[in-house]
């Protein structure tokens, strides 16, 4: 009996390559997003089609890469197969992305198999000084503008959100096609179909994709759009704690299925399904594009779900590792900057509230606990209700937002320092209503303390929320 093989792939450069200027436009970088979430659910699928092997033999896919178990019968055709997908992948996105691949037996215990097939598939990424080639440390040249597609990202953002099936074919294996090809594969929620996030808002006119600035023209208050991105704690980190391949495999097709089908239907809501576009949908993270206030209530929204999901499927799971999820929020500063800049911002806003903690929302430049999020919610409620019902000035928005602005050598370090402020802006009010929630809102802020002031994270979210939504609405009321 013919030794079983475990081969794992995995995609290095994916950031560069989303970023890159090779082929421009919003809906190219969006188009990117999708082709690489479809390549790493594709070419594990073709790769067992091709060497004649059944599907249960498909451990993980998508993502950043993927696990197929083969027998070592099978190995040197699958190495054959994967070299040329390999040159196809770089050739498509201009040298920026990389696909390497490792294998081992499936001999000893899963946790060093699993340490095993990582170092396999990181070798190639490795080069001695002593053993590099001449020039191997030089800068690589990328592919000329002629050697990419450069149509193919942004048919494939146009027509995937109608596509039925997915296919591939032999000659080029890293140019996925709508349609049919040698072998396709339907897109969808069933087990021999592809799941895929790729919910897209229509344009102003109700048709097609819409564009960015489309987008965040539908939302509410402040004309703006922004990109919203998310990902699990220490997600790595859950996954090498699986004892075995069964429960490796079982946690990657739990994470990925949320993704896939949880953020699918968020955005299917009447909040955000003309609103929002989702850009990618991993094993553990997720990107979306759209109008900024439905980003921000979709942030809430997955992670209460994600709360959820949790709490049903990992609370046995000893460690808080993969049992978190945190976001970053970056909106566009203007009608020049493009998707891949606000992408580029997102990132870096989520890898700084990562770098910080876990669990929290870096949004309006601040990262906070999700707590703090929900209950800021409820004082951009307050805010609103003062200006829009009670007769308060607006202009009393901006003074909060800059006790956070303040530089710390300003002494306004007790409590009545910022009533006295505040009620210079708002004025005589002898309504008890408009007392009440003026007391109640800086209390919130500023905290109880009668010594000295901490000015409270909800606090800068809720005004800046509360900002975001004034300006159409003053217009509306002149």
């Amino acid at each position: 009996m013919s030794i079983q093989v475990f081969l794992q792939g995995n995609f290095s450069g994916i950031e560069s390559f989303v970023l890159g200027s090779a082929a421009g436009g919003d809906r190219a970088v969006a188009g990117r997003c999708i082709w690489v979430s479809l390549l790493a659910e594709v070419l594990p699928r073709a790769l067992l089609a091709e060497l004649g092997l059944a599907k249960i033999l498909l451990g993980t896919s998508g993502g950043k890469g993927f696990l197929v178990v083969i027998p070592q019968a099978s190995l040197a055709a699958a190495e054959e197969f994967l070299t040329g997908a390999a040159a196809d992948v770089s050739k498509m996105s201009g040298g920026r992305m990389r696909l390497t691949w490792g294998s081992t037996e499936n001999l000893g215990d899963w946790s060093i198999v699993r340490k095993r097939l990582a170092e396999a598939v990181w070798k190639p990424l490795q080069v001695s000084p002593d053993a590099a080639e001449p020039g191997a440390f030089e800068p690589a040249a990328e592919f000329s503008r002629e050697d990419m597609p450069s149509g193919y990202f942004d048919e494939l953002m146009a027509g995937l959100r109608d596509a039925a099936s997915v296919g591939w074919n032999p000659d080029a294996p890293a140019r996925l096609v709508l349609g049919q090809g040698k072998h396709t594969w339907a897109l969808g929620p069933g087990y021999d179909e592809i799941p895929l996030a790729r919910h897209a808002a229509p344009g102003a006119d109700g048709t097609g994709v819409g564009s960015p600035v489309e987008l965040g023209n539908k939302a509410e208050g402040r004309a703006a759009w922004g990109v919203l991105r998310g990902e699990v704690d220490n997600f790595g980190a859950r996954i090498k704690r699986a004892q075995s391949i069964e429960e490796h495999v079982q946690l990657s097709a739990l994470f990925k299925q949320f993704f896939a089908g949880e953020l699918t239907v968020a955005c299917l809501q009447p909040e955000y399904w003309q609103k929002v576009t989702i850009l990618h949908a991993g094993g553990d993270d997720f990107a979306a594009f759209g109008a900024w206030d439905a980003l921000l209530d979709l942030a809430r929204e997955i992670q209460r779900l994600f709360h959820r999901f949790v709490d049903a499927n990992l609370q046995e799971l000893a460690g808080p590792e993969g049992k978190t999820i945190t976001m970053g929020l970056a909106l566009a500063g203007g009608e020049q900057e493009t998707l891949a800049e606000v992408y580029d911002e997102a990132g870096r806003r989520l890898n700084a509230a990562k770098a910080g903690g876990r669990d929290c929302f870096h949004v309006f430049g601040r990262a906070a606990e999700w707590r703090h999020v929900n209950h800021a919610r409820d004082l951009k409620e307050m805010m609103l209700r003062m200006t829009s019902e009670l007769g308060c000035a607006p202009e009393f928005l901006a003074e909060l937002s800059g006790f956070y602005r303040e530089k710390p050598d300003t002494r306004t370090d007790r409590p009545w320092r910022y009533y006295r402020r505040i009620g210079r802006v708002l004025g005589a009010h002898k309504d008890r209503e408009v007392q009440r929630l003026q007391k109640a809102l800086i209390t919130d802020i500023v905290g109880k303390n009668a010594a000295q002031v901490k000015l409270r994270p909800a606090g800068l979210v809720a005004v800046e929320w509360a900002r975001m939504l004034q300006p159409r609405a003053a217009d509306a009321r002149g």
